[in-house]
């Protein structure tokens, strides 16, 4: 079983229309209502390719309350500390020519009992999966601290994890991401800018990508996955890979890294049979709508290029 903790989760309204004009009454040609934050969402691409998982986040208010019902409903396990805060809603809004617009709330603040509550609920997951002999093998720490947690949270979830055993896959940025190297988080899912503000300096190629991932496994990251967007992905370990994947029409990436690290997961979460497996989860993702989480139909794996002879000189786009 995986379990992903989303300190931050949210509802995702997304809204699709030809092109947005701002200051404008504009009317969308299609709308839909997604559980939300990349931990669930890691859950929800899990489910999708008929992996267990459970979902294990902070929730308040009626939102709080329609994400558990939302996630129960795709046959995701909830388990969920609840707040005095309101859980938050983020809007997307997609155009016809691929832009993506994205509003997202700030979400509550936790008090230090929440907090505690909810790092004692993970580590009550980690054993109830134990105790039903369905062994927690990855634990899943993804998104942004909300208010209230220090970025040393997700070190102590790291070091939690890695006592009882389990490994712990971490996606994160920031303050939040460097505190938790030194616990030696058994893989990371950088995107390429969370790359360069992680050591300080662009990310242009191919090669300075592989030299930042190389810095943070220095500093403790066992793997490192880095998303480079429209450009492929990386994994970063003893040995590296590269590796891209077609795709013809992108619809949304919102939740696109979240279905690259549920398959990475999903398929052992080491070598360049996981990173394949990431890329074509990817792939998929950004061809469906909103936050729609690709099902094992959706997946090309046979169109999906990776190699060990890393294109060091190769610009990135944007």
């Amino acid at each position: 079983m995986i379990v992903t903790i989303t300190p931050n989760p949210s509802l995702d309204r997304t809204y699709e229309l030809g092109t947005l004009v701002p200051g404008e009454v504009n009317r969308a040609s299609h709308d839909r209502l997604d559980p939300g934050g990349k931990g669930v969402n890691v859950s929800r691409a899990l489910t999708a390719a008929g992996h267990r998982t459970s979902a294990v986040l902070p929730l308040g208010g009626a939102s709080g309350q329609l994400l558990a019902d939302l996630l129960r409903r795709q046959g995701i396990d909830v388990a969920a500390v609840t707040i005095a805060g309101d859980t938050r809603i983020n809007v997307s809004i997609a155009e016809d020519g691929g832009a993506l617009t994205k509003i997202n709330a700030v979400g509550p603040e936790l008090s230090a009992a929440e907090s505690a509550a909810l790092l004692a609920l993970v580590r009550d997951a980690q054993k109830t999966g134990q105790g039903t002999g369905s062994d927690v093998r990855w634990l899943a720490c993804c998104g942004s601290l909300p208010r209230g947690l220090a970025p040393e949270w997700y070190a102590d979830v790291v070091a939690q994890a890695h006592s009882g055993g389990a490994r712990i896959a971490l996606d994160t940025s920031g303050p939040a991401l460097l505190a938790a190297l030194s616990a030696r988080p058994d893989v990371v899912k950088p995107n390429r800018e969370e790359l360069a503000e992680a050591v300080g300096r662009p990310v242009r190629t191919v090669g300075d990508a592989v030299d930042a991932a190389r810095e943070l496994r220095e500093l403790g990251a066992r793997q490192v996955l880095a998303s480079l967007g429209a450009d492929g992905m990386l994994l970063v370990a003893e040995d590296s890979w590269y590796g891209t994947a077609p795709v013809a029409a992108v619809r949304s990436d919102v939740g696109a890294g979240d279905a690259s690290l549920a398959g990475f997961l999903g398929a052992g979460g080491t070598g360049p049979e996981a990173l394949v497996a990431a890329l074509a989860h990817g792939a998929a993702a950004v061809q469906l709508p909103g936050s729609v989480m690709p099902t094992p139909a959706h997946l090309d794996p046979a169109a999906v290029v990776v190699t060990a002879d890393l294109p060091l000189d190769r610009p990135l786009r944007g």
